[in-house]
């Protein structure tokens, strides 16, 4: 069984896309700041801030800008690196395994070859229905689906092979 697809939560929010990009880039996309921070985040939205350790336990922080001067900070660890195949991150811990003051979520970020692009998948994985529901309600589907759109023109557009 692939291990990309072998868990599931019951608390599950996902989107789905195949990109005209080989998995070695979208990854690369995804850990190296510069390029995340092209992406990261819905339209309009920018993304002045990105630090990433690349191990298990390294830390993942991004600070997300809206038009309106508003701020969203995420904080987390990095629980699992695959290259190019995988990342899981979750906001569940700070550097050092400390555990954090909320755990929300984890994500699966799979990144699957299919005819040489990439089956990119993102899964938000949720301790209990009502964070579930509350990222759905905070645009879950729009927002990721503005960032995958963003990440597509990265990789498409932008970065050398």
């Amino acid at each position: 069984m692939n291990p990309t697809h072998a868990a599931t939560a019951q608390h599950e929010l996902s989107i789905s896309r195949l990109i005209d990009a080989p998995p070695a880039k979208v990854f690369r996309a995804w850990t190296e700041p510069e390029w995340l921070m092209q992406w990261w985040g819905p339209h309009g939205m920018t993304t002045p801030e990105c630090e990433m350790q690349l191990w298990s336990g390294g830390l993942f922080r991004t600070l997300m800008r809206a038009p309106d001067g508003t701020e969203y900070p995420t904080q987390g660890v990095f629980l699992e690196i695959a290259a190019p195949r995988r990342l899981v991150f979750t906001d569940a811990f700070l550097p050092g395994w400390v555990p954090s003051a909320k755990a929300f979520m984890t994500a699966v970020i799979s990144f699957d070859e299919e005819q040489g692009k990439t089956r990119y998948t993102a899964r938000a994985w949720h301790w209990s229905a009502a964070d579930s529901q509350a990222h759905e309600e905070m645009g879950f589907h729009q927002g990721w689906g503005e960032s995958l759109d963003r990440l597509v023109e990265v990789v498409t557009q932008r970065m050398p092979d």
